[in-house]
């Protein structure tokens, strides 16, 4: 009895003890390793299409920074040229204004200059209506010169999200010749269907801000050409005497001066 007892209680022992055995026995699994992908490999993934998308990025960055520093209202219409051109004007100094516009090319000095030219104290109001139409299309050339360069940014919006989508049709496209070659395996598609969506994400990338830039700065471009339509407009104003400053000389004198 005592011999069975002493039997069982072993063959217990052993049990319990052999699962503690084995986990010391067995050796840790490997860890897991995680693939990380950087953009390169994302860039090449995307497919020729991507060199085109890279392309319109970088034209995106840079009429972005030109815009930046151009379309200003301190590059465009700077307050301390302004002042000056309304003392010359108050005191009838037209060769002395034209000289200084040229002398600070800007998109104020351009179009005051192109109505200084029209002058002529002998006609009504020294020529106004003249002046105001040569300043008139000298405002339409300059928002012209720099819609131009706006206007890259609403191509690039436009056109990135269409390579964009050829990406995604090419992909897809190269994705369906897999299946029909029999080669149906997540592994064997990847190619195709990583192409396809990276393109379109790609696209998008470039597309989203490209047009964000292009409301902002032809927003911000129509402001300052109602500054500058209203600067110009007050200085002619003054050159004809049609607005009466303090210490300004009068119509008469002036002709009298310049003869």
């Amino acid at each position: 009895m005592m011999n069975t007892a002493r039997t069982l209680f072993f063959f217990a022992a052993m049990l319990l003890a052999a699962p503690a055995l084995s986990a010391q026995d067995a050796k840790p699994d490997a860890p897991v390793e995680t693939g990380s992908t950087s953009l390169l490999d994302l860039y090449t993934q995307g497919g020729w299409t991507m060199h085109f998308l890279l392309l319109f990025s970088v034209g995106t960055v840079a009429v972005a920074v030109y815009c930046f520093t151009q379309v200003t209202q301190g590059k465009m219409v700077p307050k301390a040229l302004s002042d000056t051109l309304t003392r010359s004007m108050q005191s009838r100094d037209v060769g002395g204004a034209y000289q200084m516009c040229l002398a600070q090319p800007n998109s104020l000095s351009r179009v005051v200059s192109s109505a200084l030219l029209k002058v002529n104290f002998d006609r009504d109001q020294a020529n106004k209506t003249s002046m105001e139409d040569a300043a008139g299309e000298a405002m339409d050339f300059e928002e012209t010169r720099l819609m131009t360069w706006i206007n890259y940014l609403n191509v690039f919006a436009t056109i990135a999200p269409m390579v964009g989508l050829y990406g995604t049709v090419s992909g897809m496209i190269t994705a369906f010749n897999k299946l029909k070659a029999g080669q149906s395996e997540p592994a064997d598609l990847a190619g195709g269907i990583g192409e396809a969506m990276i393109t379109t994400a790609g696209g998008l990338i470039v597309g989203i801000p490209a047009m964000f830039l292009f409301f902002f700065f032809r927003t911000k471009l129509s402001g300052i050409m109602s500054e500058l339509q209203r600067n110009a407009s007050f200085l002619i104003g003054v050159l004809s005497g049609e607005v009466k400053l303090a210490g300004s000389t009068e119509p008469a004198q002036a002709s009298e001066e310049s003869n």
